[in-house]
Order: structure tokens, then C-alpha cells, then sequence
């Protein structure tokens, strides 16, 4: 008895893409086809109605993108891994779809033996990145960490009184809070953003939206 077959679904928005990843997958003996769909929400009906074992996933559709059907597709049916497959280096969108539960990231000028390998590598639980990937994960694992991200509720909402223009007299009225009390947050609120007073408290708040 032959081994079992690794069932895959194509998902991409352009016909001629699909259609060159079918006649691929038509030429290896363990992988077969099982659907395909042209946007994320298609790709999410489908993977519910077929239970592919690996996705081919595009990244950048139509009405709803590869990093969101990815993480739908993942919570719905677990036993399914998602190889986003794309002609996109963009970290951000490399750190999405890792993020939604992408088992690898590749770009579409990757050979088809390589591809193949991606995709057995994937049923069996295995991730296979990208070089522009992998980068992407050093970049994230080494990055310093974004100011602010310390912050407390009531220092985010000083902060924005701050950046807003408020003096502590108004700030404490605002919060119905003693001046000394928002002296306080005022503080931490510097310290914590490496600032060296308000006002460049205040310009860092915006440079990295920390505040509405």
C-alpha cells in the first residue's frame, strides 16, 4: 500500500499563480490537491470544509489578508499548517503571519524541488523560512524593547494630558488627583521613556503612538 498522500489547498488571489502551483503539485507522487480560493475568507471556508493537511498561502488578498486567514484557519483546524508563500520581504508581514501561526515563510521564486520540501517538512511539524525571514526573527529578537511599553494605565493617561498640553494643576483636576500625586506619575513617566523632561516626554509619545 502506498504511503499517504499530504493533502494541500492553494490559496492566491491571481488564477495564473494557482493554476502553476496545481501542475506543480500534480507532479509529486506523495502531494495532492484537495482546493483551492482566491482570498483569506474564501481560504477559511475551505480549510473548514476539506481539513487540508499543509495551506499555501499568499499574503497580501482581498477582503481578508493571509496573516488573518492564517490565524482563523489555525484556530479552527489545529491539525492544519500554513506555509505563507508570497513575493513579499516586508518584515511586517513576515512577523504577521509568524505571529498568526504560519509554519514557514518563503517567497514564491523558490524552486520546486524546495517548495516540495517545504511542504513535507511542514506535515511533519518542521518550519522552513525564508532567509529574509529568518532575518526578520533575528531583527524582532534583538530590536530594544519600544518605549513605553512599561507604562501603567494611569501614566498613559497622564502622558496624554501631557502631550495635550496640560500643566500638573490642570492634569490633577482633569483626574481629580492632588498636583503631588500627578508630580509623581509625571516622573515615572519620563524615567520609564528615557526622556529628559515633558515636552520630550511628550514628543516621544507621539513619535511612537503611545497615545490616541
Amino acid at each position: 500500500m502506498s504511503e499517504k498522500r499530504i493533502r494541500v489547498a492553494i490559496v492566491d488571489d491571481h488564477a495564473v499563480v494557482r493554476s502553476g502551483l496545481a501542475d506543480f503539485l500534480m507532479v509529486c507522487d506523495d502531494l495532492e490537491m484537495v482546493g483551492e480560493a482566491g482570498n483569506g475568507r474564501a481560504a477559511v471556508e475551505l480549510c473548514l470544509r476539506v481539513k487540508p493537511d499543509v495551506v499555501l498561502m499568499d499574503m497580501v488578498m482581498p477582503e481578508m489578508d493571509g496573516a488573518a486567514a492564517t490565524r482563523v484557519i489555525r484556530q479552527q483546524c489545529p491539525s492544519t499548517q500554513v506555509i505563507a508563500l508570497t513575493s513579499f520581504r516586508e518584515e511586517e508581514l513576515i512577523n504577521a503571519a509568524l505571529k498568526a501561526g504560519a509554519i514557514g515563510y518563503l517567497l514564491k521564486n523558490i524552486s520546486a524541488d524546495e517548495l516540495a520540501q517545504a511542504i513535507r517538512s511542514a506535515y511533519q511539524g518542521h518550519p522552513t523560512l525564508s532567509p529574509e525571514a529568518t532575518l526578520a526573527l533575528i531583527h524582532a529578537a534583538t530590536a530594544p524593547p519600544v518605549p513605553g511599553g512599561d507604562l501603567t494605565e494611569r501614566e498613559r493617561e497622564v502622558l496624554a494630558l501631557l502631550v495635550a498640553g496640560m500643566n500638573n494643576q490642570e492634569i490633577a483636576d482633569t483626574l481629580t488627583v492632588s498636583v503631588s500625586t500627578v508630580k509623581y506619575h509625571v516622573s515615572n513617566v519620563i524615567s520609564k521613556l528615557g526622556a529628559s523632561n515633558r515636552t520630550e516626554a511628550a514628543t516621544l509619545a507621539v513619535q511612537h503612538h503611545l497615545v490616541d
